[in-house]
């Protein structure tokens, strides 16, 4: 199974992919989604849409995953960060995708065990499931541990 992880943001929306049979798990691509914030939101939101696409029409995911909008400081930027998780939807959408959300303190459990955990906690602990040579960070391995955090809980599941 192909899942790719999405980290919703305005200024960089993080993507992952991995390969995962339930219990091994290996990096396929991870990158960020960043259009210039000197655009007009609307044009921000195109790009990453668009953006989007382009990656899932080259990988081919079985699932999309996405990091719920969490509680932003102020209305403004909840938002903006709910009109970047709607185009993230919508990017999924229009590729028949099913879509799963996990709230970050969910995505932070599955990956560390802890649902409080640092962004390095979660950094380290992405790095070492995926095996990876050199300690990944940014928005793609937050995106990573949304994508583990499906991988996690979907082989915790029975099978029907």
């Amino acid at each position: 199974m192909i899942i790719l992880g999405v980290d919703p943001g305005s200024l960089r929306t993080g993507y992952g992919a991995i390969e995962t049979d339930g219990r091994r798990h290996r990096l396929i691509e991870m990158g960020t989604l960043a259009p210039s914030a000197r655009l007009d939101l609307p044009v921000r939101l195109h790009a990453i849409h668009d953006g989007l696409t382009k990656v899932i029409a080259r990988l081919h995911p079985d699932v999309l995953a996405v990091e719920d909008v969490f509680h932003a400081a102020n209305a403004r930027s909840a938002l903006v960060l709910g009109h970047v998780r709607g185009v993230v939807l919508l990017a999924g959408a229009d590729a028949g995708l099913p879509v799963s959300a996990f709230p970050p303190a969910t995505v932070k459990v599955q990956v560390t065990g802890f649902g409080r955990a640092e962004k390095s906690q979660v950094a380290l602990m992405v790095s070492r499931i995926l095996a990876l040579e050199e300690q990944a960070a940014g928005d793609a391995t937050d995106a990573l541990a949304v994508a583990l955090c499906h991988a996690h809980l979907h082989s915790a599941r029975p099978a029907s």
